[in-house]
């Protein structure tokens, strides 16, 4: 059978219609790229195959009371599994190289520059203030702040955004090292920077209480998130709950994981997702991953200058919140232009800085924007 013969059969099933065959090509599509390229494997596995499962005519699973469908109305409408997945990411992160080098802080701001491109062209192709807060959100290149802003803001962009995301998470590999190059000589991506100082066991368990303290006082919208990623952190640092922080960094992440991918996947039924706005959507990721990229690099180019040549100004790409991709992207390219030039510690600075600051640009949205 040839396969436009296929095709035609396909059709003939009652209510298949061509723009369900559509969304279970890309699901498909997503499976494929996470198991043979292995691009965000545990995200783009459920997100495709539950895309496919989400396109087929009457089963059951997306209408009201449907399995996905309850996994949607219940775990992700109420933002149970984005704040579940900052506790897991909390409790994996070091945030020794932030506390060592706190100025790369300033590199994560510098990198939300998408955030506010991305909101600004989104306001300008018509959307509305919400949905425009919601889709700039892609520019911090976290999928779990993204859900969370946009089941808030604008639930019924949730899908395009949510797949917005993570998509062009997985694609940061091929999305940042062009905008890098275009932006630095060869003499400043072969600077090689000094050694982080050691930071002591006090700092790191203070340091979460701090964080989560000062930015629940300043955009106390943003306390959820925050405040989760720190509690995640907290337990990992303290040293006497190790059962909860392993917990939290393997069974509820990975368990949060998949219903998450599951949820995503049931808001892309072609009937509803195959449209000219999804395409825009898609498009102002594009332009909110590279605008972020570039300010972080612009200012890192900044703090190069500022320090006698010190500091790589490659490592301020590392400001999105793609933890640890873009800080890898880095290492990378600092290998490449210098084979004695190890930048992966001096990236995940700004690499989780970007966490805090996407979750802070979330809290003003929410606190501008919100019910």
């Amino acid at each position: 059978m040839d396969l436009t013969s296929f095709l035609e059969t396909l059709m003939a099933i009652p209510h298949l219609s061509w723009k369900n065959l559509v969304m279970m090509g890309v699901g498909a599509l997503f499976v494929y790229l996470g198991i043979r390229h292995k691009w965000e494997p545990l995200l783009l596995v459920p997100i495709g195959f539950s895309a496919i499962l989400a396109n087929i005519p009457h089963s059951g699973l997306v209408e009201e009371g449907g399995f996905l469908w309850m996994v949607k109305k219940y775990l992700i409408d109420t933002e149970v599994i984005p704040l579940l997945i900052f506790l897991g990411i909390g409790a994996m992160t070091d945030f020794e190289p932030l506390i060592a080098d706190p100025k790369t802080l300033l590199l994560g701001a510098a990198a939300q520059l998408g955030v506010y491109v991305a909101l600004l062209s989104a306001l300008i192709l018509g959307f509305g203030l919400p949905e425009a807060a919601s889709i700039g959100i892609i520019g911090g290149a976290d999928g779990p702040t993204a859900i969370y802003t946009t089941t808030k803001l604008a639930p019924h962009l949730l899908g395009p955004v949510a797949v917005a995301a993570y998509s062009y998470m997985s694609l940061v590999p091929l999305i940042q090292p062009p905008i890098i190059l275009a932006l630095t000589t060869k003499k400043e991506r072969s600077v090689v920077m000094e050694p982080l100082r050691k930071v002591s066991r006090r700092e790191k368990i203070v340091f979460p209480i701090v964080v989560f303290a000062v930015s629940a006082l300043l955009v106390p919208k943003a306390a959820p998130l925050i405040g989760m990623l720190m509690l995640g952190n907290l337990l990992r640092e303290s040293g006497v709950t190790k059962r909860l922080a392993d917990a939290a960094a393997n069974e509820i992440i990975n368990a949060a994981t998949i219903l998450l991918g599951l949820g995503i996947g049931s808001t892309m039924v072609g009937d509803y997702f195959l449209n000219v706005q999804t395409l825009e959507i898609l498009a102002l990721g594009v332009v909110a991953f590279a605008a972020s990229t570039a300010g972080g690099v612009l200012l890192g180019k900044l703090m190069y200058l500022l320090s006698g040549g010190k500091i790589n100004p490659m490592i301020g790409a590392a400001g999105v919140s793609a933890v640890p991709m873009s800080a890898r992207v880095v290492q990378r390219l600092g290998q490449r232009e210098n084979p004695e030039n190890f930048l992966l510690m001096h990236a995940m600075g700004p690499n989780v800085a970007g966490v805090l600051g996407t979750a802070m640009a979330a809290g003003v949205f929410l606190s501008l924007l919100g019910s």
